[in-house]
């Protein structure tokens, strides 16, 4: 689907920014399976959501909660199928997501991580 992970990871970016939940949903597949610690944060949950409704839910209350947050890419990992994109938020975190494509191209698998400190 992308024709390379920087167009992707940038095109990311772009929609998180953009605050619009369905083009930031359009890169995942229907059952995606995200896990990260903001998951027990904002829904009180144990960490992983499953299902492209879900990720919908903890997504939008995310948004709600941070209504300034913007993202800057800082570095993009290419894998065999898979991407890391490292980034920066404008809440002074760091952050890094390892994301696993599916079949038809679209994110299947997410496991964000947080700089400590």
């Amino acid at each position: 689907m992308w024709s390379d992970h920087r167009e992707f990871a940038q095109e990311w970016i772009d929609a998180w920014n953009s605050r619009d939940l369905d083009r930031v949903l359009s890169h995942y597949e229907d059952d995606v399976v995200l896990t990260s610690p903001r998951v027990r944060l904002i829904l009180g949950k144990d960490g992983t959501i499953r299902g492209k409704s879900a990720l919908r839910d903890y997504m939008k209350r995310g948004m709600e909660k941070a209504p300034d947050l913007r993202f800057a890419l800082a570095r993009v990992f290419s894998g065999v199928g898979t991407v890391v994109l490292e980034f920066h938020r404008t809440d002074g975190r760091h952050a890094a997501e390892f994301m696993e494509f599916g079949p038809s191209g679209l994110v299947s698998r997410v496991s964000a991580n947080y700089a400590a400190g």
